[in-house]
């Protein structure tokens, strides 16, 4: 079967809110440009058609005027060249009027030199073509260099650019204008074709002649003007205009136009040697030209004024569009913006929600149901997960999912919970019985102990005692592990020495176990059992991970901050970060995991933490001068009695178990508890113990004193005057220490005989077995 092959993870935007502001803003920012480019390009028409509109009425009107007027000068002109002798009244009138049309044209310079290039251009060129007017004005009046035709060629010039300008001007930005201004341009054009043919014939009339250049002329104008109205004009006409145009053609004053062209026409199969011979039509010619010029320029002046009037209405229309249309996008953009921005802060807004409701779960809920199952309440699963109600969209579905796993991990750390408890009663069960056969075999060692007094058998007995105290020990690990306390109980303070003795007494090498103190301090009962744990376990590990013979030394003293006791080895130690690791673990309360405790075997370490805690004590481990380790137990002052107790110890109180040291092996130690002689023979000889209670045993001098805290590190020492010293016995030496001690022994051994003291370890009747053996402790740390 082939492997499949993983779908690659796709990258993604920094988080959710960013891309819902994205979503949001993506669709916003592009109606924006949308709505920005229609409103310009809306606008930018209307304005240039607006724009347009006023050239074409400041401009093109003006160009109509000037050449209306041109073409009645251009008449008037041709009448006086062919008759030079007759009135100049009409034309001085005509000239004085094309000059005020003329300047009105070039006063609009201003608006000229704004318009577009193929505007701008025809329209320079009529300016430039009228300042020579003047002159041809002058060979009409005085012909010298110029022919007639010539001279009325200028004229027909400068209207041919106006004409070409206007049609410029009608070329605008919206379609409709152009197209109704197309037939507007073509009356024009057909009424100056008109006028030229008036030209021409007026030149003849005179001598009632005409040459066959003029005539060909003739000719071509009247082709040309009856194919632009026949096939341009007519055809493309509509509403008014068509009316009134078909007013005109259908006047009799047309059809007289048209008879003449064709009499005109046909002369010219009857020329003669002086020309062709015109018709006796003049008279019927100028009267019916005068009515159809008036009309044309009637028609045109109409028109034009009418074309103008629409353009400047589209032109407002479409600012107007544009504006309404502007408005309604920028409606519709500032809502798309607010809706998006509003569901995009919802989604966001339940998303933290969600998420806090998460973080409620994890830093909150759970460990608070968590220590509830640690005190033993009892938890409801249903109560303690309230669901989360987000609707029943995608995110209420995360939220139904995100309600599943909760209940399903309160509901796991509740059977977790169970299980846990249950395999702490299994231990506790296991050690609970063990404690009672241990407790059984200490009592017969004691009986023992009693009866004989051999040496070797003693001995013997006592490393079994030893041995036993160790098991002991171990077993109340797993009491403590198993979240109970030891059975170990006393109703009045213990002193400081006997703690430190007992804790001696349960260690396997107590012979290199040095005690070093002088503080007669004691210790409130509730705390005694918990501290002498706490410091074999410490002693112990001391023991184990130093090499033999090298001593262990335990130093104690009363400091700042409470009673510090100072264990100190001279091993191989650790590094700092496995010191850094492990005073983590033991400044707080450990918790039972039974996987954990699988995976890592050092119970010791547990064991002191939880002690440690119980009781407010602080315990740090450190490098050792000597290469080893330093283990310092900082006791609180509130746990410490400073005043000595009644010498009676209650009924239900349990006597301090010092160690039992055997022969050979105790004379190498350098020092021994010294309630071990209460199990020897006087004539034994033990290490020296530095204590003060040794020393006065027996009624001999005391052992040499030492300056409290000398010792100890330098962070625990008290701010204090030195401690005041004792008198030294510069003979004292280990053999009066030993008889001493002897003496401390027979009096115990009186004491015993006498049932002052009390069977030692009273245990309550065993719990139900358990199927499985309890784990065995391990020192507190591994060094290499």
């Amino acid at each position: 079967m082939s492997r499949r092959t993983p779908t690659p993870i796709r990258r993604r935007l920094g988080s959710i809110r960013l891309s819902l502001i994205l979503l949001a803003l993506v669709p916003s920012v592009t109606l924006a440009a949308v709505w920005g480019v229609t409103t310009t390009q809306m606008f930018s028409e209307g304005l240039r058609l607006r724009a347009q509109t006023e050239l074409s009425r400041s401009t093109g009107a003006m160009g109509t005027e000037a050449a209306l007027a041109l073409q009645r000068e251009r008449q008037l002109s041709a009448a006086w060249l062919a008759s030079p002798h007759g009135s100049r009244a009409a034309l001085d009138t005509q000239r004085r009027a094309t000059d005020a049309a003329v300047a009105q044209l070039t006063g609009q310079a201003d608006a000229i030199q704004r318009a577009p290039s193929r505007i701008k251009d025809p329209m320079y060129s009529v300016v430039a073509s009228v300042g020579s007017l003047e002159y041809y004005r002058d060979q009409v009046d005085r012909p010298t260099d110029i022919t007639a035709q010539q001279a009325l060629d200028q004229y027909t010039a400068i209207i041919g650019r106006q004409i070409q300008a206007f049609q410029e001007l009608s070329q605008v930005d919206d379609g409709d204008l152009t197209s109704q201004a197309g037939p507007l341009v073509a009356l024009e054009h057909a009424a100056e074709l008109a006028s030229q043919e008036d030209a021409e014939l007026t030149l003849a009339w005179p001598s009632r002649h005409m040459d066959e250049a003029s005539w060909d002329q003739f000719m071509q104008l009247v082709n040309a003007r009856r194919w632009l109205v026949q096939d341009q004009i007519v055809p493309s006409l509509q509403g008014s205009m068509k009316t009134q145009a078909e007013r005109i053609l259908q006047s009799p004053e047309w059809a007289t136009l048209q008879s003449v062209e064709d009499q005109v026409l046909a002369a010219r199969t009857a020329s003669g040697a002086r020309g062709i011979a015109l018709p006796d039509v003049r008279q019927r010619w100028s009267t019916a030209m005068d009515t159809l010029a008036d009309q044309y320029a009637a028609l045109i002046r109409q028109q034009t004024a009418q074309l103008l009037d629409r353009s400047a209405a589209t032109a407002h229309g479409l600012l107007l569009k544009a504006g309404s249309l502007s408005a309604g996008g920028l409606a519709a953009l500032l809502l798309c913006v607010g809706m998006s921005w509003r569901i995009t802060r919802s989604l966001s807004r339940r998303l933290r929600g969600l998420r806090l409701a998460t973080l409620s779960l994890a830093e909150e809920r759970l460990p608070d149901v968590v220590a509830r199952l640690e005190r033993g309440e009892k938890v409801d699963v249903e109560s303690a997960t309230p669901p989360l109600d987000y609707g029943r969209d995608e995110l209420g579905q995360v939220a139904q999912a995100f309600n599943t796993a909760q209940r399903t991990a309160v509901h796991t750390a509740v059977e977790l919970a169970e299980t846990r408890r249950g395999f702490q009663k299994v231990i506790l069960g296991i050690a609970r019985q063990s404690q009672n056969l241990v407790n059984l075999q200490l009592s017969k060692l004691d009986a023992l102990e009693r009866q004989h007094q051999d040496p070797d058998v003693l001995k013997g007995l006592y490393e079994l005692d030893s041995t036993a105290s160790q098991l002991r020990r171990y077993e109340e690990n797993l009491v403590i592990i198993s979240g109970e306390q030891p059975r170990r109980s006393w109703t009045e303070p213990v002193a400081l020495i006997d703690i430190v003795r007992s804790a001696v007494g349960e260690v396997a090498e107590y012979q290199r176990v040095e005690v070093h103190t002088d503080e007669d301090v004691y210790l409130s009962p509730p705390a005694v059992a918990d501290l002498i744990h706490l410091l074999a376990e410490l002693i112990d590990n001391a023991t184990v991970y130093s090499p033999a013979p090298s001593p262990v030394e335990v130093r104690a003293a009363l400091v700042a901050k409470g009673l510090a006791i100072e264990i100190e080895d001279r091993g191989l130690g650790m590094s700092e970060d496995d010191y850094a690791q492990l005073n983590a673990q033991l400044a707080v309360a450990p918790q039972f995991d039974v996987v954990a405790l699988a995976d890592d075997l050092r119970l010791g370490m547990f064991v002191i933490a939880r002690l440690a805690t119980r009781h407010g004590i602080a315990v740090t481990l450190r490098p050792s001068p000597y290469g080893g380790t330093t283990a310092i137990v900082l006791v609180p002052h509130d746990i410490v009695v400073r005043e000595a107790p009644g010498t009676a110890q209650a009924p239900d109180a349990e006597p301090v178990r010092e160690p039992r040291h055997a022969g050979p092996a105790a004379r190498t130690a350098g020092t021994a508890p010294a309630a071990d002689a209460r199990r020897r023979e006087p004539t034994r000889r033990e290490g020296a113990v530095h204590t003060d209670e040794a020393g006065r045993a027996g009624g001999l001098p005391p052992l040499p004193r030492r300056v409290p805290q000398t010792s100890l590190a330098a962070e625990l020492l008290e701010e204090a005057a030195p401690a005041e010293g004792d008198g030294v016995l510069d003979e004292f030496t280990a053999e009066r220490a030993a008889s001493s001690l002897a003496g401390f022994q027979r009096g115990t051994l009186r004491a015993r005989d006498e049932g002052t003291l009390e069977q030692y370890d009273q245990e309550e009747p065993a719990v139900a077995d358990a199927p499985e053996a309890a784990p065995k402790s391990t020192p507190l740390a591994d060094r290499s």
